[in-house]
């Protein structure tokens, strides 16, 4: 006797619905995430619009800098 093999592929479990009695796990990523959150609406509501911070600073051009010389190509004289 041969046993008929089914070739096809598994069926997916279906997904357990999470009840409410469920337990939520907050990670450390969620959290920071709702910390800013909760401290920028407070800073919104201080100020009453939101305050935009510079992060860049002011570049010398005294410094030595290879990008910046790659950009700008060495005009010669031709003659």
């Amino acid at each position: 006797m041969t046993k008929h093999v089914n070739k096809s592929k598994p069926k997916p479990k279906p997904r357990q619905k999470s009840n409410s009695n469920s337990k939520l796990r907050i990670t450390l990523k969620d959290f920071v995430k709702a910390n800013k959150r909760a401290a920028r609406l407070e800073e919104i509501q201080s100020h009453g619009r939101p305050v935009e911070i510079w992060t860049i600073t002011h570049k010398s051009k005294k410094a030595y800098d290879r990008n910046r010389l790659k950009r700008t190509p060495l005009t010669q004289d031709e003659g």
